[in-house]
């Protein structure tokens, strides 16, 4: 990686101006929520959750990106502030040229412009943490320069201060679930978000776990043109995947089964997920207009697993797979769940069997008959919300977050193509021998390759 130049940091000033921004408007919620409890009034969850997503919405970057991770978790607030939350835009305004040009040379320098044959003014594309314009290498190589927006790690602390105000509100309302560990979870990724240099590092893993397989590809890191704040990757020509949703249903398996691909294989082999698989996430690579295969184009929210909480994954679907609630039960202890009854061991198990429903039958099937894609998971997770209300407050471990995320933004993808494959035997096929000892070596070998230290990646 080039050498950084780090004149922003974590600066006080920038904070400071983000807590105003949100501060007031949530603070003036929490305080309207606490007073409704002191004095004994109804509290008006729907209007509430309308306020809140206006005092939000004037905001982009982490706290969107946090907002809408929110929407898919059973309970992690009340659902009509997830409704209102799932509503809100990740994309950033773009940065203007006078913009762009202060941040290149704050991270290669005053030359900067010399080490590129050409740079696009205009940003091909936008993220919540920043935006992306195409390049050209000295060498000709055409390449997708990342580049953060200012202050960004300001806006995640403030937004994460924001985050613990909310799920502090939530807790005085009866939850279901105990956020404490969701907080931590969703903390930690989105900090690891800011760095370019690890996104980098995952990138390499990626290579490496996915390099057998010509239907994926992964970009390459240009290191001499890339720091904390600025990532340089070859340039991978796609589609949006939407635009193949009235292909035929052929090319839409096919392209649906790459994705189950490349999302279980790293988690089966390896203990690594994409903990944000949606829709723009990924291009369609084509060939006279059919579609070959995939780009994988964003690194930035990789979540690296203990081998042992990958042995829960498989146990669970085993046991369900058997009727076998031994192993249920283990399962749900070795991902780190606490002091489990009868009664939440089965309402847990109406969140499993939803998400594990496509693989527990050996048949070509859709991923969920007669659900938008919009509407993926929500009813399971009302049901999980009414029913934990009489047992709750579960406290779900961290490392389960993601995991669920991503389980429900693949599903959403499988929904948009309309696929129709059998989930049963691709799954089995990722699991075919698995062995824990296995993913625990064949991890640390890939991180190792990648250039991560044993500490960097400590579950």
């Amino acid at each position: 990686m080039a050498q950084e130049r780090d004149r922003e940091g974590n600066r006080f000033s920038a904070r400071v101006g983000r807590y105003a921004r949100v501060g007031t408007n949530v603070g003036g919620i929490a305080a309207k929520l606490a007073g409704a409890r002191v004095f004994g009034f109804d509290i008006d969850n729907e209007k509430n959750a309308a306020e809140l997503a206006a005092a939000l919405g004037g905001l982009k970057g982490p706290l969107m990106k946090v907002a809408q991770l929110l929407s898919t978790i059973p309970d992690a607030l009340p659902p009509e502030y997830t409704t209102e939350l799932a509503k809100l835009q990740a994309d950033a305004p773009p940065m203007g040229w006078a913009f762009v040009k202060r941040r290149m040379r704050a991270e290669l320098g005053v030359d900067w412009q010399k080490q590129f044959g050409e740079f696009g003014k205009e940003p091909a594309a936008a993220a919540s943490l920043g935006q992306v314009h195409k390049a050209t290498t000295l060498q000709g190589m055409r390449v997708a320069c990342k580049l953060q927006y200012p202050d960004m790690a300001s806006a995640v602390e403030a937004d994460l201060k924001q985050l613990q105000w909310l799920f502090s509100m939530h807790r005085r309302m009866q939850p279901a679930i105990d956020t404490r560990e969701i907080a931590k979870e969703i903390s930690a990724r989105v900090r690891e978000e800011l760095d370019y240099g690890r996104e980098a590092k995952n990138i390499a893993a990626y290579r490496k776990m996915l390099r057998a397989d010509d239907r994926i590809r992964v970009p390459d890191v240009v290191d001499n043109l890339s720091t904390n704040r600025l990532l340089t990757m070859g340039w991978l020509d796609g589609r949006p995947m939407l635009e193949f949703k009235d292909h035929a249903l052929e090319d839409r398996n096919h392209l649906a089964e790459t994705m189950f691909h490349a999302w279980w294989h790293p988690f089966s082999h390896f203990g690594m997920i994409h903990g944000d698989p949606h829709l723009g996430n990924y291009t369609v690579r084509t060939r006279d207009g059919d579609p070959e295969g995939i780009n994988l184009l964003d690194y930035g929210c990789i979540r690296v697993f203990p081998a042992s909480f990958v042995q829960g994954v498989v146990d669970l679907y085993m046991g369900l797979l058997h009727e076998d609630m031994n192993r249920v039960v283990h399962a749900y202890e070795q991902w780190g769940f606490k002091g489990l009854s009868r009664e939440v061991i089965d309402i847990l198990n109406i969140w499993a069997r939803f998400i594990y429903g496509p693989l527990l039958t050996d048949r070509v099937r859709s991923v969920a008959d007669g659900v938008s894609p919009a509407e993926y998971g929500r009813g399971e997770a009302f049901k999980v919300h009414k029913a934990l209300k009489e047992r709750g407050p579960v406290t779900v471990p961290q490392e389960f977050v993601f995991m669920d995320r991503a389980a429900i933004g693949l599903g959403g993808v499988f929904l948009h193509l309309r696929a129709e494959l059998n989930f049963y035997q691709l799954f089995n096929e990722q699991i075919e021998g698995f062995s824990a000892d296995t993913v625990s070596a064949r991890q640390r070998e890939v991180l190792q390759a990648a250039g991560f230290q044993p500490s960097e990646n400590a579950a």
